[in-house]
């Protein structure tokens, strides 16, 4: 078909006819300017104006538009930093999220589209038949009714949205994308948390196993100080089996941190979407630095958690979808214009006495429903009421979960210092209880007992800093990640 044909197909449309339906079009465009349905309020909270472990807090609204920053770089990990790159770009999880946000926006598109009209075009050949009645079998195919029909036509109908549905789906759907945006943060930010706990923990284990075998060390030169002794007749053959079975213990216990660390790293490689058996990582002799929790930290950084904002954009939605379900009880209206040209033969299709054309208004509506809309209406207030009830619930669930770890942290670090004085003190019970053991003065059950006590406080600091780690990881995602909007770390690191 060419331009000249599309416009002798379109042009018995533009008629006198048509500044009448521009006049129609402007008084209905003037009446979608409402929509039935309430408007948008945040809902209510019961907010605190401060926590109970931290000074300077204020009433927080979500805000995850605000900047998250590289938050895992608090804790000065190169080899951490590059494991969270990979993972931003592999993990399975986060792309499923993502996946369903395209989903999302997919869908508002589609119902912006629907502001707009529709146009079709349909171009036919049609051969039909109809019987004459007569039993002749002879006859022509003319005589038998055989004709063809040829057509082109174009139409024009859009949905006038009066009622304000459309336009509330249209809120309904963005607030829905919003929610899909912030549980992919939410997903993500999870994901981020979790590997960084791994990693700490892996490398936590590090540290213990580089004790153990300093402590297996230690030992075999105490077994062999002690089976010296026994051949010379000062020890007797009881100290060589409490060395022995001292030595085997510790062995085994350090045998036992393998399994351990071997689980970690199966699931760093799973975050970061590779198979185990393709990903390792070899042992540190540092452990990352414990970042240092602020004394005064802002509210906002609990607005910025995405659950939150997930949790107010399901009540938008809710809210809109209120306003879907209310504007079933009024008419719908569609305008409609039609034309073409419909012939028996191909060669003058696109003629004047071929021409058609329709053009009016449609105006329809449901005049029983047996109670389908009003119940539906009952049904999305219900569902708003949910979801109202569950985005308070999170904002409660955020502040419980930030004041708990607040509390943890301060009290794990309290711990520390009395966990740091015992083990000074377990040191120094060694080194003279060594001394004793050496110079003849004491049984060596009582090195054992020593050399047991120490290796204990040893391990237990190791845990509590793992446990240290574990809470301020725990405490930046709570924060939505990090301390600041704009989080900077030093040069220095």
């Amino acid at each position: 078909m060419t331009e000249r044909s599309l416009f002798n197909l379109a042009a018995p449309l533009i008629t006198a006819r048509g500044s009448r339906l521009l006049s129609l079009s402007l008084c209905v465009a003037m009446l979608s300017a409402c929509a039935v349905g309430p408007d948008y309020q945040r809902p209510q909270t019961a907010e605190p104006a401060q926590y109970k472990a931290a000074e300077g807090w204020r009433q927080a609204n979500p805000s995850d538009a605000l900047a998250r920053g590289a938050w895992w770089e608090l804790y000065g990990d190169q080899q951490l930093n590059g494991l969270i790159e990979k993972l931003n770009s592999a993990n399975q999880t986060v792309a499923q999220s993502e996946a369903q946000y395209r989903q999302a926006q997919a869908l508002v598109r589609s119902a912006r589209g629907a502001f707009f009209p529709t146009v079709d075009l349909n171009v036919s050949k049609n051969r039909s038949s109809q019987g004459t009645g007569s039993s002749n079998s002879s006859l022509s195919s003319s005589s038998s009714g055989i004709r063809d029909t040829y057509s082109a036509q174009a139409g024009v109908s859009w949905e006038a949205d009066v009622w304000g549905k459309l336009r509330r789906g249209l809120e309904a759907d963005t607030a829905n994308a919003q929610a899909s945006f912030a549980d992919l943060a939410a997903m993500r930010l999870s994901q981020q948390s979790e590997l960084v706990q791994n990693y700490l923990q892996l490398r936590v284990i590090d540290g213990q196993k580089r004790l153990l075998q300093d402590t297996v060390e230690a030992y075999q030169r105490s077994l062999k100080m002690t089976e010296n002794q026994y051949r010379a007749g000062v020890s007797g053959k009881d100290a060589v089996a409490q060395a022995q079975t001292q030595l085997k213990s510790t062995e085994a216990d350090m045998i036992d941190l393998i399994w351990q660390r071997a689980q970690f790293e199966n699931a760093i490689a799973v975050l970061i979407g590779l198979p185990p058996a393709e990903f390792s990582l070899a042992e540190s002799q540092d452990i990352p630095q414990l970042p240092q929790v602020p004394p005064a930290l802002p509210s906002q950084l609990l607005e910025r958690r995405p659950d939150i904002a997930s949790a107010e954009r399901s009540v938008m939605a809710a809210n809109a979808n209120i306003g879907v379900a209310k504007a079933a009880y009024y008419p719908d209206l569609t305008l409609s214009l039609n034309g073409g040209y419909s012939s028996s033969t191909s060669k003058d299709l696109f003629s004047l006495p071929n021409r058609f054309w329709s053009v009016g208004p449609q105006l329809a509506m449901t005049l029983f429903d047996g109670g389908q809309r009003s119940a539906e209406v009952d049904r999305s207030e219900a569902a708003y009421d949910e979801t109202v009830a569950k985005y308070r619930q999170t904002v409660l669930d955020g502040f419980r979960e930030v004041e708990n770890f607040l509390v943890q942290l301060k009290v794990l670090q309290d711990e520390a210092v009395v966990r740091q004085q015992a083990l000074d003190a377990a040191r120094e019970s060694l080194r003279l209880t060594q001394n004793q053991y050496k110079a003849g003065l004491i049984a060596y059950i009582d090195v054992v007992v020593t050399q047991a006590a120490a290796l204990n406080n040893e391990r237990s600091n190791l845990d509590l800093l793992q446990s240290r780690l574990i809470a301020s990881v725990q405490l930046i995602a709570a924060l939505g990640g990090g301390w600041d909007g704009q989080l900077e770390v030093s040069e220095s690191r």
